[in-house]
């Protein structure tokens, strides 16, 4: 199982980036993805999920919703991460993560524990 995030980079606030997220060694119609970010000093976060392996819907943390939006090609085997009107705060090196079965995208983001398997994280830099 592996998961690998790209797409991060130096971008203006109000700027966009979208990140993609690579699945191989499983389908993701069998487990929910989240993402997550850490910030320089700070704890890693979770910024949103998606429940790829039932209705494709999706959860966000307020500090981002109506900003960001998850989606998955399921085809592809790829989640992606789309960042609109970022700002300073949203620079973190930002991960996804597979949910374990039996935790699932529903109305939150399952904590650290209810993943089971992380991508190396890329970094996402907005300058002010």
């Amino acid at each position: 199982v592996q998961l690998q995030a790209s797409g991060g980079g130096l971008v203006q606030a109000g700027g966009s980036l979208r990140l993609s997220c690579a699945a191989s060694g499983f389908t993701l119609d069998y487990y929910d993805i989240g993402w997550f970010r850490q910030a320089p000093g700070k704890e890693r976060e979770g910024v949103g999920c998606i429940s790829s392996s039932r209705d494709g819907s999706t959860y966000y943390v307020d500090s981002v919703k109506g900003r960001f939006t998850i989606s998955a090609d399921v085809a592809a085997n790829t989640l992606y991460l789309q960042m609109n009107d970022l700002k300073p705060e949203d620079t973190a090196v930002y991960y996804c993560a597979r949910i374990r079965m039996g935790a699932y995208c529903l109305g939150r983001i399952p904590d650290y524990y209810g993943m089971d398997y992380w991508g190396k994280g890329t970094l996402v830099t907005v300058s002010s």
